[in-house]
């Protein structure tokens, strides 16, 4: 039986994507693992792996075809004994939108009147279905344990929801459904659509750049984002001059190491303890409830050409300022080129946006869901301060604010946890304890 191989949502946020290149060609014979084709997601370029073995079919989709939406027919594997000449002409001809839901829609129809299709395993192999794959991972479904509906006992979508669904809690569908509700019935106004734009500025020249697919994503992330995340503003100033004394002299003597720390390292660690040190503070919004975070998970935003990625530094409340160093250097250099794999910028609990170094003095940044703050970091800039005997000075004062998401972190936590990271920022050497 021929088997449809889908465009697959290579990160949480792909709706669709381009096909770089194939890497086999029809007439190939492909092993499970293999890989197979080159896709560029919103953020990355990623390896496309087969997930069966068989014989390379019709290759549906060619290559630097853009905006091809994810569960899309891309390609037809043959199986032993298929002939070519006999796969289905409407999916050789037109790549079916849907082929999961069809299978959906197909194996709820049939289900009742068929015997039980044998289990979907050969020795150690289970057979199934790309999405059905992904959705087992998702919801911590065993496919052993399940009975393939498709070709040959294969697993489909279909059969892993029916798992999810006779496991689920009540409550929790309850609870989808009473917030689907609220969303919809609060319609946003839609902004002028693209030609009506373009005949207000008829008779003025203007380039018309195409949107890809990372600012497309970029755009319906931070346009939600900042529609449904109650933001509320938290701002303090920072000393500074402590902290770069204290940076002067590592930095000497990390010097034969080849390391440098920056500003946004001890801005990382600060961040980092705080979240320790204001545990309640760590979490998430997950919908119908809230993740109370254990390690200290901090995302920076990384500014690359035509967008940005947030990468992740993980655990990094225990990691020394050198350590962190080094890793936010690789994982910048790789987010400018496109080579972050998605769980290196996918979860975390807080994030930092600087500017400071564009020569900003402040700004609002925008949460970043599911996180609960993101700390928007300006320049370091000499003021005159009143110093703690009274007297007039100098200090190199930098101003942050925190933007809080209201459903996770009232107004005095919020204070709490930006007055820990200010402490941290103005006692440099407390952080090395």
């Amino acid at each position: 039986m021929a088997i449809e191989i889908l465009m697959p949502a290579l990160s949480p946020t792909m709706e669709e994507g381009t096909l770089a290149q194939w890497l086999v060609k029809e007439g190939d014979e492909v092993q499970s693992g293999d890989v197979i084709a080159e896709i560029e997601t919103d953020k990355a370029t990623m390896e496309f792996e087969a997930v069966d073995e068989g014989i390379m079919g019709p290759l549906l989709v060619a290559e630097g075809s853009e905006g091809v939406k994810v569960n899309t027919a891309i390609a037809i594997l043959l199986e032993d004994g298929d002939d070519a000449g006999a796969v289905p002409a409407a999916a050789a001809a037109t790549p079916d939108p849907a082929p999961e839901a069809a299978e959906t829609t197909t194996a709820a129809t049939t289900a009742p009147a068929a015997p039980a299709a044998p289990r979907a395993t050969s020795g150690d192999r289970v057979f199934a279905s790309p999405l059905a794959r992904r959705i087992a991972a998702d919801k911590g479904i065993d496919l052993t344990a399940l009975t393939g509906s498709g070709p040959k006992g294969r697993i489909i979508k279909a059969d892993v929801l029916s798992a999810t669904a006779s496991t689920a809690p009540a409550p929790a569908a309850a609870s989808t459904a009473a917030s689907a509700a609220p969303a919809a019935a609060v319609a946003m106004p839609s902004s002028p659509g693209a030609d009506v734009v373009a005949r207000m500025y008829e008779g003025r020249a203007f380039d018309e750049v195409s949107l890809d697919g990372m600012r497309k994503t970029i755009a319906a992330r931070l346009s939600e984002a900042k529609q449904t995340i109650p933001h509320f503003y938290l701002r303090r100033d920072v000393k500074l001059d402590a902290l770069l004394s204290f940076r002067s002299q590592l930095n000497k003597q990390l010097e034969p190491r080849g390391v440098k720390i920056s500003v946004n390292d001890f801005i990382i660690k600060a961040c980092a303890l705080a979240l320790q040190q204001v545990p309640t503070a760590n979490a998430v919004w997950a919908g119908d409830r809230v993740l109370q975070m254990k390690a200290s998970d901090v995302a920076v935003a990384v500014a690359i050409e035509g967008g940005l990625f947030t990468p992740v530094l993980q655990d990094a409340d225990s990691k020394s300022l050198s350590t962190l160093s080094t890793e936010m250097k690789d994982l910048a250099s790789r987010a400018r080129d496109r080579k972050l794999a998605p769980h290196e910028y996918q979860g975390g609990s807080f994030a930092i946006s600087n500017l400071g170094m564009f020569g900003i003095d402040n700004f609002d940044a925008i949460v970043n869901p599911p996180h609960a703050g993101i700390l928007a970091v300006g320049a370091g800039v000499k003021k005159p301060v009143v110093q703690e005997d009274g007297t007039l000075g100098v200090a190199t004062v930098m101003s942050v604010t925190m933007s809080v998401d209201h459903r996770v972190i009232d107004g005095a936590l919020g204070a709490d946890l930006l007055k820990a990271i200010v402490e941290n920022l103005e006692n440099p050497l407390g952080m090395l304890a």
